[in-house]
């Protein structure tokens, strides 16, 4: 039986955490950063913690 595969489009899109959490960057970071504040900036740049249904959903995926 061959090796499963990761999804290369997951794999790119979170990150695994020691305690086995997902976390994903956030959005709205891309462009039109001039109107948002740096305090609003500062709180986009840190990422999220994935909600558990979408975390079951993106494991499978990891093949974890």
């Amino acid at each position: 039986m061959p090796k499963m595969k990761t999804n290369s489009a997951a794999k790119k899109r979170v990150r695994v955490t020691g305690s086995g959490k997902l976390m994903h960057a956030g959005s709205a970071m891309r462009h039109n950063l001039e109107h948002k504040s740096a305090r609003k900036r500062r709180a986009l740049k840190a990422d999220g913690v994935l909600a558990t249904a979408q975390s079951k959903n993106m494991k499978q995926l990891l093949g974890r």
